[in-house]
C-alpha cells in the first residue's frame, strides 16, 4: 500500500508518525471525524486504488482550531503513497482571492522572514524594522487596548470580514485615524476612528495611464503562475488614482525621495518590477518573462521533489488527535451546544460583497438570514422548517454573541451541524477562538444554541 521506495528516499519521520496512528483507537477516530469506520474504509479503498491523487482543501480545513495539524496529516497521507512530485498528484490549497498567493510571495506577512528583510535592507540601504506585526485577530485586540493609533486598509471590508462583529467595530473606533484605499464603498467606510479618510482608487478593470503610457499589474495564482493584468474600462473619474500612485504619493509626502524616487517609480510600473527582481528570488528578468503570453511559472520545489527542510527530506509530522471535540472555553460555560455552526458564502457572493439575496447552489432565493439544519436536529430542538429563530454562541468570556430572526431551512447537512452565511453570522464567532499557530478565526466550528425567535413570540 505504501510507496516504500519514495518514503525511504524522500522522507523522514515515518516510524514516529505510524506509531502515533497505531496508538489511536478507531473509536476515537470515529468520534473525532464524525464518520463511521465503514465510510472511512470506503474512502481509503478509493485512495489506495488511485495511481495519482491531488488533495485539495480550503477554508473548511483552515478555519478550525487544529487546522495546522489537519494539514500536516493531509501532507503525511500523500507522502505515504508518494503522491507529491509526480504527474497528476500533489497538494492544492484553494484560495478565495486572485492574488493571495502573490501577496505572500511579495513579503506581505506579519512575520516576514529574515532573508526578506535582509534583502530589502541591502537593496534600499535603510534600517528595516524587525519587530513582528499583527495578525487580524491580534490587530483587533491591539485596537481594543488602544495600542494602535492608525488603521490603513488596502481595499477589503475589514470590519465585516473579521469575527466578533460588534467587538471589531468598537475596536476600530478606538483608532485616531482610519484610512481606506478602495474601489467601492462598504461598511468599513462608516465604522471609523476619530478621523477617517476614503481614498478612491482604480479597480483592476479600469485603464491605468501613467506618464509612460498604459500600465499593467501582475498577479500570481494558486498554481504559481505570474501573469499581467490590464484594465479595459475608462476610469470612473479623471480625479481617481491607481493604488500604486496613492501609496507612492503618501510615501513621498512623508519621506521625500528616500529611499527611492517614488513618483519616478509610478511613472512606469516596469521600474517597480525591476526592484522586485532585485529583492525576491525567482523574479529575475521579471518584466521580460511576464510579458510573454500567459506569463511565467515561478516553480514549486516540492513538485520536483526538492525538499526545503533541514534534512532535505519531506517530514512526516505526527499529531495526536485532540482529547475532546469542544474547546475548553466552550465546555467551561456549563452549557451544551445544540449544534456546531460553520459560516459560508452563497453563490451570489464574493467575499463580503453580496450581489443578490439568492443562492442557487442551495435553492435559496430572496433571503440570507437563514440557518441550514438537518431535519432530525430541527425535530430534536422542537423547531420547524421555515420557523424564525435566534442564535447565540457559547464562549466563556461573559459576552453575549447573538443574531436574531433567522429562518430555519431543512437541508442535507450532517446531524449536529449547521451552516449560515457570513458576514451575517460573524457576530457569533468569538475573537479569541482561533487556530493553533495561525490566529485564523474558527469560523467553521462555532458552538451555538438555537431557540425560537423572541421577536416573533413577542409579536
Amino acid at each position: 500500500v505504501f510507496d516504500r521506495e519514495f518514503i525511504a528516499e524522500h522522507t523522514s519521520g515515518v516510524d514516529e508518525y505510524l506509531a502515533i496512528l497505531d496508538d489511536t483507537s478507531w473509536q476515537h477516530i470515529e468520534t473525532q471525524s464524525g464518520l463511521s469506520l465503514a465510510e472511512i474504509e470506503m474512502a481509503a479503498n478509493m485512495y489506495r486504488k488511485a495511481n495519482s491523487v491531488i488533495m485539495c482543501w480550503a477554508m473548511g480545513i483552515t478555519q478550525h482550531q487544529h487546522s495546522v495539524s489537519i494539514i500536516q496529516d493531509i501532507v503525511s497521507l500523500q507522502l505515504l503513497r508518494g503522491n507529491i512530485g509526480k504527474p497528476g498528484a500533489g497538494l492544492s490549497p484553494v484560495r478565495g482571492h486572485s492574488n493571495v498567493q502573490g501577496d505572500r510571495t511579495m513579503g506581505i506577512d506579519e512575520k516576514p522572514p529574515t532573508w526578506f528583510l535582509d534583502a530589502l535592507e541591502k537593496r534600499f540601504q535603510f534600517n528595516v524594522p524587525r519587530e513582528h506585526g499583527h495578525t487580524t485577530v491580534e490587530a483587533i485586540s491591539a485596537m481594543e487596548q488602544k495600542q494602535i493609533k492608525v488603521f490603513f486598509g488596502l481595499g477589503g471590508n475589514f470590519v465585516q470580514a473579521a469575527p466578533d462583529t460588534p467587538r471589531t467595530h468598537a475596536a476600530m473606533q478606538n483608532c485616531d485615524l482610519t484610512v481606506q484605499i478602495s474601489t467601492k464603498l462598504n461598511r468599513s467606510h462608516i465604522t471609523t476612528g476619530k478621523e477617517a479618510l476614503i481614498l478612491p482608487c482604480f479597480g483592476r478593470t479600469e485603464i491605468d495611464y501613467q506618464k509612460s503610457g498604459k500600465q499593467g499589474i501582475t498577479v500570481e495564482d494558486t498554481f504559481s503562475m505570474v501573469h499581467m493584468s490590464y484594465g479595459q474600462l475608462k476610469p470612473f473619474s479623471a480625479l481617481m488614482k491607481s493604488e500604486a500612485a496613492i501609496i507612492a504619493g503618501i510615501a513621498e509626502a512623508t519621506l521625500g525621495k528616500q529611499p527611492v524616487d517614488w513618483q519616478w517609480l509610478v511613472e512606469d510600473y516596469d521600474r517597480i518590477r525591476d526592484l522586485i527582481a532585485d529583492v525576491i528570488p525567482g523574479f529575475n528578468d521579471f518584466n521580460q518573462r511576464v510579458d510573454q503570453p500567459g506569463g511565467f511559472y515561478l516553480g514549486n520545489p516540492a513538485a520536483e521533489r526538492i525538499w526545503n527542510t533541514a534534512t532535505s527530506k519531506a517530514r512526516f509530522i505526527p499529531n495526536k488527535l485532540p482529547e475532546t471535540l469542544l474547546h475548553n472555553k466552550i465546555t467551561s460555560t456549563g452549557e451544551k451546544p445544540d449544534l456546531i455552526l460553520q459560516t459560508m458564502r452563497s453563490h451570489d457572493q464574493y467575499n463580503t460583497t453580496i450581489y443578490s439575496l439568492n443562492d442557487r447552489y442551495r435553492g435559496v432565493y430572496g433571503m440570507r438570514d437563514v440557518i441550514f439544519m438537518n431535519e432530525a436536529d430541527i425535530q430534536r430542538l422542537g423547531l420547524e422548517h421555515g420557523q424564525k429563530v435566534d442564535i447565540n454562541s457559547l464562549w466563556d468570556d461573559g459576552k453575549e454573541r447573538r443574531v436574531n430572526n433567522f429562518t430555519v431551512l431543512s437541508f442535507d447537512v450532517p446531524q449536529g451541524q449547521a451552516a449560515a452565511y457570513y458576514p451575517e453570522t460573524n457576530p457569533l464567532v468569538p475573537l479569541d477562538s482561533y487556530g493553533d499557530k495561525t490566529f485564523t478565526p474558527t469560523s467553521k466550528f462555532v458552538a451555538i444554541k438555537v431557540t425560537a425567535s423572541q421577536a416573533v413570540n413577542a409579536a
